[in-house]
């Protein structure tokens, strides 16, 4: 087993800075701004040979209201899950009331713990660590972890007592990654959390609870999966703090780190132009799509039956996406996504051959021909499969650039249909075969002069 390391202490001392520069990532969002992480975040390290996870965690202060106590408890869970504890504390700030706080709660867990004096830079580090040794802790290492100052002389000492890393053979088994997604406070958090079956992530009733994009590696009835739970994207004009836009990079990109996305969508707001905008962001990078429409259990059957109009009126371009009316609070109908995740991932990342591509596309071309084009008709000859997640497939023609859209939303249907592709965007590109006289006018003079050579061909040939 690899050593797990916790990453503990007030708020901006250091940590998610910590966290990144272990973990070789831009992972954990960093910003001068109290109180940034708010879940335990995880990731992969390794140095030395040697292999570790980092949880990063919310700061606390002893002083927790509210969403920061939630986010202390966060804390106060990696400081169980861990073999190691890494301290940070500030040495500009020197020791503080919280310090003592979080290094008296530290020896009740009776874990393996160092203190990490950071922002050294600028300092003497005797001067600066001699307050710290009062708080009795026997590891020490002065740090700066925005330049790395000292921390992979501290890492090496930390990781010294644990082996070499041996990968394992691989089992074969692949990861579902799930991302969950929507606007603020559409009860993303509450969903990971019930398909996880435990308070993994902060819940809280306040838009923008989570900030960062989350991942969580779980395993149902013999799958793997990976949980993603995201910041609530707002409209752009209601984004106001810079870290917020932080927090919709972050979102995208977990968007494109997911096989399949769930969006959540309030039954008691309805469909909304944001949402919309969301599906569209899953759809262009290609990825499966399951709709999940939350707080279904509170609505009244008038409210339900325009809700269902709605999406049976607006989602006509994501038409392909199965959609869920759940509860993620009470876990009513939760479960069912699961049927949806695991086809659209098959659906997405399953191989297709040429010859069954191509035999589908010959049924649809005699079923309804491609139109003329100047006086000629498009020929669609065969298909390939060009990628997966999404499913692209490639069809080699004459005068391919020609095909009209409603042409190729034609074939889409026939393909989706056809190979059961349901869940997930598909992709067609159209490949021209080239033509060698494209660039030459033959004309009258040189087709004689042609029929002329061959004549002079076939009778040396007899002679």
């Amino acid at each position: 087993m690899i050593p797990v390391i916790a990453l503990v202490g007030r708020p901006n001392v250091g940590k998610s800075t910590l966290f990144n520069r272990l973990t070789r990532s831009r992972d954990a969002l960093v910003a001068n701004y109290s109180g940034l992480t708010r879940d335990r975040k995880y990731g992969d390290g390794e140095m030395f040979d040697r292999r570790f996870m980092v949880i990063d965690t919310g700061g606390i202060s002893g002083e927790e209201e509210g969403i920061d106590a939630e986010m202390a408890e966060q804390s106060l869970l990696a400081m169980d899950e861990a073999d190691i504890v890494l301290f940070i504390v500030d040495c500009r700030a020197g020791v503080t009331s919280a310090d003592y706080m979080i290094a008296e709660k530290l020896r009740r867990k009776n874990r393996k713990v160092y203190l990490v004096a950071n922002k050294i830079d600028g300092l003497d580090p005797a001067a600066a660590l001699a307050d710290f040794y009062q708080m009795g802790f026997s590891g020490m290492y002065p740090t700066t972890a925005t330049h790395g100052r000292g921390v992979r002389s501290m890492m090496e000492e930390v990781l010294e007592p644990y082996p070499e890393y041996v990968e394992p053979q691989d089992d074969g088994s692949n990861s579902i990654r799930i991302g969950v997604v929507g606007r603020p406070n559409v009860g993303k958090s509450t969903l990971v959390n019930r398909l996880l079956g435990e308070d993994r992530v902060v819940v809280f009733d306040e838009p923008g609870t989570t900030r960062d994009s989350i991942y969580i590696d779980y395993e149902r009835h013999g799958q793997n999966y990976t949980l993603i739970d995201t910041a609530g994207i707002r409209k752009r004009k209601n984004v106001k703090l810079a870290i917020e836009k932080f927090s919709i990079v972050k979102t995208l990109q977990a968007i494109d780190d997911a096989n399949v996305v769930i969006l959540m969508v309030d039954a008691h707001e309805g469909l909304v132009d944001q949402d919309l905008h969301l599906m569209g962001s899953v759809i262009d990078a290609g990825r499966g799509l399951v709709i999940g429409i939350n707080k279904w259990d509170g609505l009244d059957p008038d409210k339900r039956e325009h809700i269902k109009v709605e999406i049976k009126r607006r989602l006509q371009f994501a038409d392909f996406a199965e959609v869920h009316f759940i509860s993620a609070l009470h876990g009513t109908g939760v479960g069912n996504l699961y049927d949806s995740i695991g086809a659209a991932y098959r659906a997405a990342t399953d191989a297709l051959s040429a010859s069954r591509l191509t035999k589908v596309l010959e049924g649809a071309v005699e079923e309804h021909q491609p139109p003329l084009v100047h006086g000629r008709r498009v020929k669609l000859r065969f298909a390939h499969a060009g990628g997966r997640n999404p499913p692209v497939i490639i069809i080699h023609g004459n005068q391919t650039d020609a095909v009209p859209a409603q042409y190729t939303r034609y074939l889409e249907k026939i393909f989706r249909r056809e190979l059961g592709l349901q869940g997930t965007p598909v992709r067609i590109e159209y490949r021209t075969g080239d033509n060698p006289y494209k660039n030459k006018a033959v004309t009258t003079k040189d087709r004689a002069g042609m029929k002329r050579k061959k004549i002079v061909k076939y009778s040396k040939r007899n002679d």
